[in-house]
């Protein structure tokens, strides 16, 4: 390992190797989603990256030991090589390939093309808002349901079901149908069901459509989690949601944040540490004409600085200084805490809801 070697570089600054490249291919998309953090889809969005630029970006990724490839846009879809570029992914050996899709556009052709792929490590993540166009389609535009429907149909009559990975985004207007979303995931044979909570920024911010869950709601999602056996049951084997994972007792990562594990790459060159860190003072510009690796070292020390402020930032932060749970949280994500508020050094906008979920834990423990 020399000194000009990336993972030279990030090992001495003390930053963890990415493992994950979230790389948007494109900036098109058949939907604006009123929560879109990116704001895909508009006149002004950024078009495909070339098909060239794709393949050198993730053989780099490749060569310096990068464990997986999330391949998100915009739509990647609306990218006239997406099939190209999952199969290129394919190619490079990577551990895991993840596809981020509204799967309004696959046709029996490709989805034919994706079950030849056989590779274990293929996840197709389809966003599903709600089990009912009146939940899916206020945020995601009219048709949008009976669309994303459709695609996971041809996808678990083609055997990809288990390949299929639902993400619904945490929302006021559709928090109670997390239940109802899984077990229309469990009567599909689809492998599994995770949720986030919305972040309030990008196309979020300019709509009256969308908001956050309420306390009181997320609070009935943990009682019926509580009484409701078959619900239990289902969400073991198929369910990843925040709030329900610290009432089970996972903790959030204690160790501060895991810069630079999970890097983003737009399609406009720019590469951000984290998928939730859209900070540009801490990116790196015209990574297609400088490469990857350089574009990496050329990060380390706006990183290595980030870091530097995340692991002092429970102890600065006014809403942890005296909290008795700040060694679980450490004020939660700092990319949400900047992406809703503006300021790394606030925090997350998750902190009153993982206050309560800790206090109704105990409660029920007396």
């Amino acid at each position: 390992m020399t000194s000009s070697e990336p993972s030279y570089q990030l090992n001495q600054a003390g930053l963890r190797f990415p493992e994950m490249l979230t790389f948007s291919i494109t900036g098109s998309c058949n939907l604006t989603c009123s929560h879109c953090w990116v704001r895909a889809g508009e006149g002004s969005s950024p078009g495909n990256v070339p098909l060239g630029t794709v393949r050198r970006i993730m053989a780099d990724f490749a060569a310096i030991g990068g464990e997986g490839i999330r391949i998100t846009g915009g739509e990647p879809l609306c990218h006239p090589h997406w099939l190209e570029i999952l199969q290129f992914s394919v190619s490079l050996c990577f551990k895991k390939v993840i596809l981020q899709t509204n799967a309004m556009l696959m046709n029996s052709e490709q989805i034919d093309s994706l079950h030849k792929l056989d590779f274990p490590g293929l996840t197709l993540q389809i966003s599903l808002d709600g089990v009912s166009p009146l939940t899916h389609d206020p945020v995601r535009g009219e048709g949008a349901f009976s669309g994303a429907l459709q695609g996971i149909e041809m996808l678990v009559q083609a055997g990809l079901g288990p390949r299929i990975a639902i993400f619904c985004t945490e929302m006021g207007h559709n928090l109670e149908e997390i239940p109802p979303l899984l077990d229309f995931a469990d009567r599909m044979g689809i492998g599994s069901v995770s949720t986030g909570a919305i972040v309030m920024c990008g196309r979020a911010t300019e709509s009256a459509l969308v908001a956050p869950p309420a306390l009181e709601q997320y609070l009935r999602l943990l009682e019926r989690y509580d009484e409701d056996a078959h619900f239990r049951d289902v969400y073991a084997r198929l369910g990843t949601v925040a709030a329900l994972e610290w009432y089970n007792g996972e903790s959030i990562r204690v160790e501060c944040c895991s810069f630079i594990e999970n890097p983003y790459l737009t399609p406009q060159g720019r590469l951000y540490p984290c998928l939730m860190c859209h900070a540009d003072e801490y990116s790196v510009v015209r990574v297609f004409e400088k490469g990857l690796l350089l574009a990496i070292a050329e990060g380390v020390p706006l990183w290595s600085s980030l870091q530097r402020l995340s692991h002092c930032r429970s102890d600065q932060v006014t809403e942890c200084r005296y909290c008795p749970l700040k060694a679980c949280c450490g004020g939660g994500c700092m990319g949400r805490a900047r992406g809703s508020f503006g300021d790394f050094m606030v925090a997350d906008d998750r902190c009153t809801l993982r206050k309560a979920i800790y206090q109704h834990k105990l409660s029920r423990l007396h």
